[in-house]
């Protein structure tokens, strides 16, 4: 997850690389500019965009669904990062609909607060951002994302675009990196499967650690991990290489060469947009192999 370390190597890298100021960066990230920032897709299939509402357990979820505008489809669910859901994974979400998936972008803090929980801009940079966030994320655990994962399945599975003959599958960013390891163990016979970009604490000392889960899941999964991640916690690779081969599941393992934590979303002050498109397109190639 995203902390004080997080904050001090994306600081070095503005300062290193040149990059906008914060209120440079902060008028980019207005919607208009936010489209500019991601390459156009070859073929895109023309989408249908609405906010919709998924009960839960633990009340109601208000969630993005994007799909093609004909035909069934196999599901995506996209977990956000620490920012949760706004513009950028709104996009995000559209341009994977875009190439042929029926794609649910939820918002994990729906317990606290609807989305967007801060505005196009915010960084977690910024104190302010950090303290309200920190809070939200740091409620949320294991078991509300298997009672958020059932209910997400359970929604896409009754919803005309999707072709429930295709497996499910998950992406998650930062925080949510891990939240589609415990999607996938939660529910093994509709997952097929899980990309974690960036992804925070897939190894820990916890009896809970998503790492542990793998014997529960059905899944092929990708791990695009960020350089400086992996510098404070170079064993994690090895732990999540060794779980899925002990478990005959494959997995994608790999450190993105000068790609910091949260590398992938446009809005993100450490964007990398070569490194981001190479992640994208081994997402792709996943879906395309693991879904059927």
């Amino acid at each position: 997850m995203c902390d004080e370390d997080t904050v001090n190597d994306n600081d070095q890298y503005r300062q290193n690389d040149g990059t906008l100021s914060r209120r440079q960066f902060n008028a980019l990230t207005a919607g208009t500019a936010l489209t500019m920032m991601l390459p156009k897709i070859a073929n895109a299939m023309a989408v249908v965009e609405s906010n919709v509402s998924v009960k839960t357990a633990d009340g109601v979820a208000d969630c993005v669904l994007i799909h093609p505008t004909a035909g069934k489809h196999a599901a995506v669910i996209i977990w956000p990062d620490i920012l949760g859901l706004r513009t950028s994974l709104r996009l995000m979400g559209k341009r994977l609909a875009e190439s042929g998936y029926s794609v649910l972008v939820v918002n994990p803090y729906y317990r606290a607060a609807a989305a967007p929980i801060v505005p196009d801009g915010a960084s977690f940079q910024d104190e302010a951002t950090r303290n309200k966030i920190l809070p939200m994320a740091m409620a949320l655990s294991a078991d509300t994302t298997t009672i958020d994962a059932h209910a997400f399945v359970s929604f896409l599975d009754q919803h005309t675009s999707v072709d429930t003959e295709r497996k499910i599958g998950t992406a998650g960013y930062c925080m949510g990196g891990p939240f589609t390891m415990i999607t996938a163990a939660a529910i093994p016979q509709r997952i097929g499967a899980g990309a974690s970009f960036h992804g925070a604490r897939l190894v820990t000392d916890k009896t809970d650690s998503p790492h542990l889960m793998v014997p529960k899941m059905n899944a092929h999964f990708l791990f695009a991990i960020a350089a400086n991640d992996d510098e404070r916690d170079p064993d994690a690779k090895v732990v999540l290489q060794d779980s899925y081969d002990k478990a005959g599941l494959p997995a994608e393992i790999e450190v993105y060469e000068g790609a910091l934590h949260g590398w992938c979303p446009p809005d993100s002050s450490v964007y990398n947009e070569f490194q981001a498109e190479r992640a994208w397109s081994r997402l792709l190639a996943l879906f395309d192999t693991a879904l059927g």
